[in-house]
């Protein structure tokens, strides 16, 4: 080991250390479950016991105790959003976590913000 490379041991050097978002994945860049969206809102199943999972999908279930969106998850794990979609996708697939879609604003709401915004 070189001065240079940090020691596996150090529980601080832990957080530096870099782990590629394939082996996250398993190489996949496509989730099982279609239609995951940035302000999708995930939720942890009561009875899902986080015992089996990997480290990464344990993470999400514990998470997920309260409805997250998928942008805070991807935050939280500190990884691409796309890779959190792939792994929040295989939870979902396997029922340990429920998908709540937010149902779309309207045009018309929409340009209100709008100008409420412009007015402030």
């Amino acid at each position: 080991m070189t001065p240079a490379d940090p020691d596996p041991f150090d529980p601080s050097a832990a957080e530096d250390m870099v782990i590629r978002p394939f082996l996250l994945t398993g190489g996949r860049t496509r989730p099982v479950q279609d239609g995951l969206r940035v302000e999708t809102l995930i939720h942890a199943r009561e009875a899902v016991s986080s015992a089996g999972l990997r480290f990464e999908h344990r993470q999400i279930v514990q998470l997920c105790r309260e409805p997250t969106s998928l942008a805070e998850i991807s935050a939280a794990l500190k990884v691409p959003f796309g890779v959190a979609r792939v792994l929040v996708s295989d939870l979902v697939a396997d029922g340990s976590v429920v998908v709540t879609q937010r149902e779309e604003l309207s045009i018309q709401l929409i340009e209100r913000i709008r100008d409420r915004v412009r007015a402030l």
